[in-house]
């Protein structure tokens, strides 16, 4: 006579393509956020997302949506193996077993299941994210900076989702034994959930609210800011994202019940919509988190195209070969050095030119933040000393790039690049301040100039320049340079060699972050006795310490105040300089994308495990093979293509809108326009690797139900 755990044994072993679906979902679940945190954590990736940066709040939105897309699926996968094992269950307790029994047959089951596949996860998480790394500098860029290192601390989220997977899966498991009545267990197995009748109107109506949530998410807030001088709470301008949230589930609803098909051709599909209704609520469920992972993924991806194309047509467009500015009181290389040095590297320099810039204080409005009960509240105020630009004179941005400027006393014109993006930089000013003898000029500001090169510049009368320049010091004054040279293309060595011998010839003093302002310095010391981005506060504070032995660094090359634009330097250099941002939002991708996949493919095959009788009925009914796997492409397809292409759209449109209201003025640049085309070759190549992945599932799926 068997004992009752041999035959529980007996069992398992039979159904083993169960326990190793489930044991596969915990563990991939695990090992995906295992992975993500470790990459998120790293000291190596925190050192170049500037605390409080849009790169760290993208990375941080798409873990959430990673780990809600990984616990919603895994809850999914612990349901369907619990509905399968209940029959299992009912039938002992029929035959007389305890529930006591049978629990403590399933609690043994699931320890076994549960901790090991989410020690597994967590253990090889670590090292899949290390390996992953590798691979990327390997093939792609390796640098002193892509050093990959872990913090321990990264581990206690892996840790919380573990939890939340055994004490979910405990916590069914129990309820599962709990249910009173042994004929419902039998027949669990066999219950669907079906959604009741969803009207036509749904379809246009989600679309109606899905534009509407998109668009009144990210404008309305920005209404509060600028209207309303108020900057409101997360929470309140996530609630303007919820009609998209029911807009996208009303969509998703729609496709399931009824289809996009008209009428005449619902029968033609009568069996697929019928079925996919019957198990329409977990069908729903895991269509809208693939949706969502595939927005978090493919944002992500858009970062490198959008990022790259827009860089590169910059460093094309600058209508100077290379351009570096430096402090008076700094011992840089001018014309005869640079000569001589391009001569050693057998370069040879077409055009030479430099002029003289004095740095002065400019008027403004300052954005003055007030705390309140009901949150942050703004206001402005307008100071005569606002912060600190560099002017150069009429004959001096003459030249520099030979146009002639005709600028009377008093008339002033900033200079924009060829797109006119001003992020960061105001071409106005009322009044112009020496800041050390106190001379003011009472300026008109004229139409901008546009040189890519001298971007964020001023441009004032020879008069003016030289009545603002007397008393100033050497910190006050720069000296501007630009030259041209022949094949551009082949003087990388010299560029990095001049490159070198200016960050060797610079002193500590002017080893500053980017933002750093001699006038704005002053108003933080009068008012907090410090300022925040003096060197001996930058770290403390979020902000990259300039360290000339980090010349190579991303941090260095984007945020040293003085840093060089060459152009063959940074073109040659782009992927070493932004590597770490490019790989790490590759890494989220294909995380995403690997959890949109697998969620497919296991929504799918329980096709064939839910449905294998019906296939068989139908078969002894006399339906072709051909009706048949019409039928399954119908539920597969649906799984597969209405995620993908309500996510693709979605994130798609929003980024479009992103980039149009980003713009001041509103508008997409040829820049931006580049990297939204590039964008969608990522979404051409994406959806190639989703049809793949979609045959592979559909050809599995129809050997299950043996349909040929």
């Amino acid at each position: 006579m068997r004992h009752f755990s041999e035959v529980y044994a007996l069992l398992r072993r039979k159904n083993r393509k169960q326990y190793a679906l489930l044991s596969g979902c915990c563990f991939f679940s695990v090992l995906l956020i295992t992975a993500y945190v470790c990459m998120m954590r790293a000291p190596t990736i925190l050192n170049v997302l500037p605390e409080g940066g849009d790169s760290r709040k993208q990375v941080m939105m798409i873990f959430v949506l990673a780990v809600v897309g990984c616990g919603v699926f895994t809850t999914y996968a612990a349901g369907l193996f619990f509905r399968q094992k209940s029959r299992e269950m009912g039938i002992f307790l029929a035959l007389g077993a305890s529930r006591r029994q049978v629990r403590r047959e399933m609690f043994r089951e699931l320890g076994v299941i549960s901790f090991g596949s989410c020690i597994t996860g967590a253990v090889l998480g670590g090292p899949l994210a290390w390996g992953l790394w590798q691979i990327f500098r390997l093939c792609v860029v390796d640098t002193e900076e892509m050093r990959l290192t872990f913090a321990p601390n990264a581990y206690t989220l892996s840790l919380a989702f573990s939890v939340f997977v055994i004490v979910m899966m405990f916590v069914l498991g129990g309820r599962s034994v709990k249910k009173t009545n042994i004929i419902d267990i039998v027949q669990e197995s066999h219950k669907s959930e079906p959604i009741r009748d969803v009207p036509r109107w749904y379809g246009f109506a989600g679309i109606a609210l899905l534009v509407l949530g998109g668009g009144g998410g990210y404008l309305i807030p920005t209404f509060f800011v600028t209207g309303l001088h108020w900057y409101p709470p997360g929470w309140v301008e996530a609630l303007f994202y919820l009609p998209m949230l029911a807009g996208l589930y009303m969509i998703l609803l729609h496709t399931v019940v009824n289809g996009w098909n008209s009428k005449k051709k619902l029968y033609k599909d009568l069996i697929a919509t019928s079925q996919m209704r019957f198990q329409g609520r977990q069908t729903v469920r895991n269509m809208l988190v693939m949706t969502l992972l595939i927005a978090g993924a493919y944002f992500g991806s858009f970062y490198t195209p959008m990022m790259g194309t827009g860089s590169i047509i910059s460093y094309d467009a600058r209508p100077a070969d290379y351009v570096y500015n430096f402090r008076a009181d700094q011992n840089l290389p001018l014309e005869d050095e640079v000569r001589a040095m391009a001569e050693q590297y057998g370069v040879s320099i077409t055009d030479f030119a430099a002029a003289p810039m004095i740095r002065l204080a400019v008027d403004g409005e300052d954005h003055v933040e007030v705390d309140g009960p009901m949150g942050t509240t703004w206001h402005t105020e307008y100071r005569e000393e606002m912060a600190s630009e560099l002017f150069l004179s009429a004959s001096g941005y003459e030249i520099l790039t030979g146009e002639h400027l005709d600028l009377r006393s008093g008339e002033l014109r900033g200079v924009l690049d060829m797109e006119e993006s001003r992020l960061g930089f105001r071409p106005e000013a009322g009044l112009v301040t020496n800041y050390l003898t106190k001379e003011r000029l009472v300026s008109e500001t004229l139409d901008p100039l546009h040189y890519d090169s001298l971007f964020g510049r001023f441009v004032i009368s020879d008069a003016d320049f030289a009545v603002l320049s007397q008393g100033l010091t050497d910190e006050w004054k720069e000296t501007q340079v630009c030259f041209n040279v022949e094949n551009c293309e082949e003087t990388y060595d010299f560029a990095k060699a001049l490159f070198n011998e200016i960050v060797d010839r610079s002193t500590i003093d002017v080893a500053q972050f980017d933002g750093w302002d001699p006038v704005v310095r002053e108003q933080y010391i009068a008012k907090e006795g410090r300022y925040f981005l003096d060197r001996e506060h930058c770290a403390e504070e979020g902000f990259t310490c300039i360290d000339y032995e980090q010349r190579d660094s991303s941090a260095f090359r984007m945020s040293w105040q003085y840093m060089p634009q060459f152009r063959i330097l940074d073109k040659v250099d782009f992927v070493k300089t932004t590597a770490v941002f490019l790989i790490l939002f590759v890494f989220i991708a294909i995380v995403c994308f690997a959890a949109v996949i697998v969620i497919a493919y296991t929504r799918c095959m329980t096709i064939a495990l839910t449905n294998a009788k019906v296939y068989d009925d139908l078969r002894h009914l006399g339906a072709s093979n051909v009706y048949l796997r019409r039928s399954v492409q119908g539920q597969v397809k649906r799984v597969f293509f209405t995620p993908a292409f309500t996510g693709t759209v979605l994130i798609y449109a929003f980024y479009v809108m992103i980039m149009y209201f980003n713009g001041n003025p509103p508008g997409i640049t040829f820049s931006e326009a580049a990297g939204l085309l590039a964008s969608l070759m990522v979404i051409a190549a994406v959806s190639a690797l989703l049809y793949a992945v979609f045959r592979l599932t559909l050809r599995n799926v129809c050997k299950a139900l043996q349909i040929r």
